[in-house]
């Protein structure tokens, strides 16, 4: 059936403002990235404070709480759908953590379960829903694709970050320096090569979480270790508080919603 331009531009509009996911821009990436190295420094604090088994199961139930949020909710929400990012960070990384710490698996091995588990999850999505584009996040199907996603990349940035830190003995901050020259290579090859956007963002998206994963660990671990010795409990309140900022700027000002406007 033939769809005129007026009404097809209808459709496309009503779709991208029941979109569950914010407009890209750069408080996005801030607030990413931030959130990547919270996930880190709290799941470690967590994880020394806690029985281990008990941290992962508060986590896991956060989770899911903040996740049943976000799909009861008809349209993007700034601070529930940053509240899943937090999570999903934390829990994400504990995952990471559970198959090295827990079970001995090395994290060259954990980083290429994770590389193969998302490309899986990328090609299931493709087939079901044909396009990878997270403003088409529309539907509770690609919403759970976009979560799915989601999680896994953080896993996968945390098993990436600890192994050029450890296994390849870098150390946290030189661990940094390398994700913050990767994180280029989308960005430089969208504007001079015309990379795929989809390509670019995926690609940029899951470099974010060993960059900030690996600069917070920096600024948490002791000096013998390489870091500055801020305590993991501090460098987590403080970038708590920076993102509880930037969160609550973006949901007064709706500068990372499409022309500013909500659904209703």
């Amino acid at each position: 059936m033939h769809i005129d331009k007026p009404l097809s531009d209808t459709i496309h509009n009503a779709q991208r403002t029941l979109t569950k996911v914010p407009e890209i821009t750069v408080y996005f990436w801030i607030i990413k990235i931030l959130t990547t190295g919270m996930g880190e420094v709290t799941s470690d604090y967590l994880a020394h404070q806690l029985d281990p088994v008990i941290a992962v199961a508060l986590a896991g139930i956060g989770l899911v709480a903040s996740l049943v949020l976000q799909f009861l909710v008809r349209r993007y929400v700034a601070w529930i759908y940053w509240l899943n990012v937090v999570m999903v960070s934390i829990f994400g990384t504990m995952a990471a953590d559970v198959l090295h710490v827990g079970f001995g698996i090395p994290y060259i091995v954990s980083t290429t379960f994770f590389v193969v588990a998302l490309a899986i999850i990328f090609a299931i999505w493709y087939a079901s829903e044909k396009t990878l584009s997270i403003h088409s996040i529309y539907t509770r199907r690609r919403e759970a694709f976009y979560w799915t996603t989601i999680l896994a990349t953080f896993a996968l940035g945390t098993a990436a970050g600890d192994m050029t830190a450890t296994t390849m003995n870098l150390g946290y901050f030189l661990s940094g320096v390398l994700f913050a020259i990767l994180i280029a290579i989308p960005a430089l090859a969208y504007w001079l090569i015309g990379l795929n956007e989809i390509l670019a963002f995926w690609f940029a998206y899951i470099v974010t979480r060993p960059l900030g994963a690996s600069f917070a660990d920096w600024m948490g671990v002791p000096h013998n270790r390489g870091g500055l010795g801020l305590g993991t409990g501090s460098v987590s309140l403080g970038l708590a508080i920076i993102i509880l900022g930037l969160v609550s700027y973006l949901a007064v000002t709706r500068k990372d919603v499409k022309n500013g406007k909500h659904a209703t």
